[in-house]
């Protein structure tokens, strides 16, 4: 996946996501970091578009939040943290249904409905 063709507030929401699983001592970026992050991120898509579609942004973060304790931690990773092949599996779904658009960017809106897709299976 090239960086590039991520709008800036989704590359901001990655560096946020590995500042995240950074600071939880975790190994792996995991898709909940950057769900956290888009959350989070003052003047995304993300919260509008939810509360569109009748989520609960605030419990929807808790839930995150709960997930995201419970993931393992791990010591002395040296600040060395990678995304995990749930979050490149799930960023490659972005990039192809971006490509099927006929857009060159995807957004960071993407993660979200393919994230809760996969979670509906």
């Amino acid at each position: 996946m090239r960086l590039d063709r991520l709008t800036n507030k989704f590359q901001l929401a990655l560096a946020d996501a590995q500042s995240l699983a950074l600071g939880h001592d975790n190994q792996f970026i995991e898709p909940l970091h950057l769900m956290s992050a888009l959350l989070n991120q003052e003047g995304g898509s993300v919260r509008p578009l939810l509360t569109s579609a009748g989520i609960n942004a605030g419990q929807l973060r808790t839930a995150i939040d709960q997930a995201l304790s419970r993931l393992p931690q791990v010591e002395g990773t040296g600040g060395d943290v990678q995304p995990s092949s749930e979050l490149v599996r799930v960023l490659n779904l972005c990039d192809k249904l971006a490509q099927k658009r006929g857009t060159i960017l995807f957004r960071q809106s993407c993660l979200f409905w393919r994230r809760l897709s996969l979670a509906e299976r």
